[in-house]
């Protein structure tokens, strides 16, 4: 727990190959079932301050008990620390994140007074602001903010309250499209 962001709520994950990495969570280690959106739609995206070409990405969220686990993978080759984490660690954890409903710009401004340089962000859709965070004395210290406003945050709620419900079998990989998601109806993409 943060005295000033409250719980980190996410680790995210940087792969090269989605449906691998869905499989392995679900098999191996018993988290599911994913919640996978194979095109992602970002909306706005900074590069360290600046504006930058839109990643295509690909995510996957999951909940081990309260925590959720974020899988992404960037299909094109626009500047991101998603991109730059994959050449320079390869697949790995890459960030925490905090979830905040109304005190996105206070958190913002105390990472930056703390020294945190925001390498990238951005919204996707109508959905809350995202925001990545680096520093030069924790290389390995990624953290994200992330705005739960725009449905976000009811959506994180709805796939923890299905992960508490899994079987560990029925429907482990589930493709959401679109900007609502019927998640108890959301269509079966593996059976593994």
């Amino acid at each position: 727990m943060s005295i000033h962001f409250g719980a980190a709520r996410q680790v995210g994950f940087v792969v090269r190959d989605i449906e691998k990495a869905m499989a392995h969570w679900s098999t191996a280690l018993g988290v599911g079932p994913w919640f996978y959106k194979e095109a992602v739609g970002t909306t706005e995206f900074r590069y360290y301050g600046q504006d930058s070409a839109l990643p295509a990405l690909s995510i996957a969220l999951a909940n081990s008990g309260s925590l959720q686990i974020e899988l992404i993978q960037q299909r094109n080759d626009a500047p991101s620390l998603y991109l730059d984490t994959l050449a320079r660690n390869g697949e790995c954890a890459q960030h925490i994140a905090y979830w905040t409903d109304d005190r996105f710009d206070a958190m913002h401004q105390q990472l930056r007074e703390a020294g945190y340089v925001e390498g990238h962000g951005g919204r996707m859709g109508t959905r809350g602001r995202f925001a990545y965070f680096v520093h030069t004395d924790l290389p390995s210290g990624m953290i994200e903010l992330s705005e739960t406003t725009g449905g976000k945050g009811a959506y994180f709620q709805q796939i923890a309250a299905v992960a508490e419900a899994w079987d560990g079998h029925t429907e482990p990989i589930r493709r959401v499209a679109g900007a609502t998601v019927d998640l108890a109806r959301s269509s079966p993409a593996s059976t593994t």
